[in-house]
């Protein structure tokens, strides 16, 4: 028999196990680092850890568009009507324009007082160089495009999670709308949305030899050396983050009062997961289910996280400001006020409308040199650490969400009492072992 006191413990180190594996990452990638005879053998070595952290990434690109579907058409469908959906989208469309807005915003006025580009000694790269990256400005016509799918199965094969949004509103709201005929169906597509979470379950297990050989590709390849260079750049930005992450859990404060630490504690497997594979995406089962033992009901959860992956990327928005006038710094460009509001606007509309998109910062940060005539070859600049304030950024993202969600349930009622929390967390852990028990039998 497993007894209660075992599982508590093996929630409580779970965490620490995450830890462990980037420490360890650290140690054997600057061993990797040190003793390679060439950069290019180093790199090698990189690559085959690398694979292990590339296949997980894959197993949780295999799962996301599945399980966004499943439990979000069963979240719409149980919320009742269209007014339920549309308000809460409205409340979760309000709060991630208030953050986005927030972040841009952060990430200008700390530009502007730091100026971690004047600082910068290092040579340039030539004005001329091409960074490879598309650079078109946001129109109308291309956010429509990303936002409604051509077809639901192309959406699903390239994991557009604006895209599927899109498609599972409708089919929530179609559902719910003919009632019992939908009733075989939608029990169908409950069954599938519990099949996908204990999917989850399986790859998750993976996930601290993801980390370690995610971190040790990284140090191996780039070493520790990197950090030393863009030193006063890094430290400003992280310094911007825990100041956003502080805002953040403030406003969660606002609304959740005390209960905001435990919603906390309740993610920070999953803040670690996101930050030590530099992905947000890597981090959504585990949110998912930090919410769950928190409280939050799972039709407001499953509604709410889909949308803030395409629309609450706070550590994202916070850097695109950030670096874009890191790079006008270092080129010397002296941006006025109009214009850097300007900008701050623009980006408001850019990131939106590439989420989703490969390296979608980068991206949007590309777009935006080219529009305000700052050299794109600047992006060079910041490529080499790019990993490196990414793990920042998407460990952001994954805290953002995860209070969005919680305040958003808790403005509807849908939020569990601390006493009903702590019965639910309770019954996760009985099915979990329930279930480990029978795979042994």
């Amino acid at each position: 028999m497993n007894h209660p006191s075992s599982k508590i413990k093996e929630k409580k180190t779970s965490p620490l196990i995450i830890i462990y594996a980037m420490v360890l990452g650290v140690i054997t990638g600057y061993v990797i680092h040190t003793q390679s005879t060439t950069p290019e053998s180093a790199l090698h070595i990189a690559g085959y850890f690398s694979i292990i952290s590339d296949a997980f990434l894959r197993l949780i690109k295999m799962i996301i568009a599945p399980l966004v579907f499943s439990t979000l058409v069963v979240g719409i469908a149980h919320m009742g009507d269209a007014s339920s959906v549309g308000r809460v989208f409205a409340k979760a469309l309000a709060w991630f324009l208030s953050a986005s807005l927030f972040s841009l915003t952060l990430g200008l006025i700390l530009s502007n007082l730091l100026e971690p580009g004047y600082y910068l000694h290092l040579p340039l790269p030539d004005t001329n160089t091409s960074t490879n990256l598309a650079k078109s400005g946001f129109t109308l016509q291309e956010f429509v495009k990303h936002l409604i799918p051509v077809s639901v199965s192309d959406a699903m094969a390239k994991n557009e999670i604006l895209q599927i949004v899109v498609f599972s509103l409708f089919f929530g709201i179609a559902m719910s709308a003919i009632g019992e005929k939908s009733k075989n169906l939608l029990a169908s597509i409950d069954d599938l949305s519990h099949i996908m979470l204990k999917i989850t379950g399986y790859v998750m297990k993976f996930a601290p030899l993801a980390v370690f050989a995610a971190i040790t590709a990284t140090v191996a390849e780039n070493g520790i050396s990197i950090l030393a260079q863009f030193a006063i750049f890094m430290v400003d930005f992280y310094l911007g983050l825990f100041l956003l992450w502080c805002a953040l859990i403030f406003a969660g404060y606002l609304f959740l009062g005390k209960r905001i630490k435990q919603l906390m504690l309740n993610v920070r497997e999953a803040f670690l997961i996101s930050f030590a594979t530099a992905s947000s995406e890597a981090a959504y089962p585990k949110i998912l289910d930090g919410l769950d033992r928190f409280g939050v009901n799972r039709k407001v959860s499953s509604f709410v996280m889909p949308l803030g992956y395409s629309f609450n990327l706070d550590g994202s928005m916070m850097y695109c400001t950030f670096a874009t006038l890191f790079i006008a710094q270092a080129y010397d460009i002296h941006l006025d006020l109009g214009t850097q509001i300007t900008m701050l606007l623009i980006l408001m509309l850019t990131s939106k409308g590439m989420a989703g998109v490969p390296r979608a910062s980068l991206v949007v940060i590309a777009a935006t040199l080219n529009q305000f005539n700052i050299p794109e070859a600047g992006l060079l600049l910041i490529l080499g650490i790019d990993t490196f304030l990414d793990m920042g950024r998407s460990a952001t993202n994954a805290v953002g969400n995860s209070i969005a969600a919680a305040v958003i349930a808790k403005s509807e009622g849908e939020l569990l009492s601390v006493h009903d929390a702590k019965i639910r967390a309770a019954e996760i852990d009985r099915e979990a072992s329930a279930h480990m028990h029978g795979v042994k039998d």
